[in-house]
């Protein structure tokens, strides 16, 4: 077994298998720029030698497998104008579109909490593997954000409305309803977990894609939809529309008990977010590809960073811990084409590209 122990990231070889452990529980695996690099490291490694036939990803401790990006770094960033954002976003959408084409099978242990970056490494692998108590969600609408490396691809990829829903309103899924919501693969029991990770470790190098999910399905327990896929007509009817003041409405009208703590849950999030998210949401319906989404999430991504509801979004969820956002502009009504246009706009020598 050949082991390189880099603190934040663990990677090394087990058998057939590269496994990439983030390692930092106490942040419940929080990622760093840091620890982006070292995956890229690892992935460069794994791929080249003959020996490996997978990666696994997994997270330390018992809490989940990662909480989502280093926050409050990037908050300290966006205060002080410094170009964290850039420079760790490029990174990390990079890594997000390397995952997806990734030669090898790349088995994801979504256990836990699920969020954010945490999103971007696991729910774009060849295989994503949620468990009893998986809970995963993209709540950056929250933080006047929108969901980023690749969630507007993933989201808008999820049957119906089901991802129109989940990323303006950040609420949970479990692990049958992250499969329903096309974000995961297969349910497996966490108490199965080691038996089917020394399996994988035992694969013979060159094994296919196919016969790894033969594999992993032998240990699934079949589930397919949790209880957000029974609401699913609800969701399709108050969630089908291009402008965010028509949900609204459709919700007030409606006025069912679903719909009314929805609205409530709205009502908290950054009206500019919300507005964003709607529109990347569904220009990224039309997209071919997962590339072709994280290079508009990039461009979109640097405008959130120099934005006030960013910093105050992570401000009073991160920092101050009062939940109490002072969004600007307050209202959804007030969000104007205007303000949405430097969001969408090419960025020249900026933009993401791809090897």
């Amino acid at each position: 077994m050949s082991s390189v122990e880099e603190g934040d990231l663990v990677a090394r070889v087990e058998g057939a298998a590269g496994v990439i452990r983030l390692n930092r529980p106490k942040a419940i695996n929080a990622v760093t720029l840091e620890m982006f690099r070292d995956i890229d490291k690892a992935l460069d490694r794994f791929e080249a030698d003959p020996a490996v036939a997978l990666i696994v990803l997994e997270g330390a401790g018992e809490r989940g497998l990662c909480a989502g990006g280093d926050i409050r770094t990037l908050w300290e960033s966006s205060k002080a104008k410094g170009d964290l954002g850039k420079i760790l976003w490029r990174e990390e959408y990079i890594l997000n579109a390397r995952i997806k084409k990734f030669p090898k099978p790349y088995i994801a242990f979504m256990d836990g909490i699920v969020m954010g970056g945490g999103v971007g490494l696991s729910a774009h692998a060849s295989h994503r593997i949620v468990t009893d108590r998986t809970r995963l969600a993209m709540p950056e609408v929250g933080l006047g954000f929108f969901p980023d490396v690749g969630g507007t691809y993933l989201l808008s990829r999820s049957p119906g409305e089901v991802g129109t829903y989940f990323g303006l309103t950040g609420q949970t899924m479990n692990g049958p309803d992250a499969i329903h919501a096309k974000f995961a693969d297969s349910v497996v029991q966490v108490a199965k977990w080691p038996e089917l990770r020394e399996a994988l470790t035992r694969v013979r190098p060159g094994a296919t894609a196919a016969e790894v999910g033969k594999l992993i399905n032998g240990f699934a327990t079949g589930e397919t939809a949790g209880p957000v896929a029974a609401k699913e007509p609800a969701i399709d009817a108050l969630f089908g529309f291009d402008r965010m003041e028509d949900i609204f409405a459709a919700l007030k009208r409606d006025g069912s008990e679903f719909a009314l703590a929805t609205l409530k849950t709205l009502s908290e999030k950054s009206p500019r977010g919300m507005v964003v998210t709607l529109k990347l949401l569904r220009l990224a319906r039309e997209a071919s590809s997962l590339e072709e989404c994280l290079v508009r999430e990039y461009r979109a991504a640097l405008e959130v960073f120099r934005s006030d509801d960013f910093r105050e979004g992570v401000r009073a969820a991160v920092i101050d811990k009062d939940r109490n956002p002072v969004w600007s502009p307050p209202r959804i009504e007030d969000v104007t084409p205007e303000m949405l246009a430097p969001y969408l706009a090419e960025i020249g020598a900026d933009e993401l590209k791809f090897n």
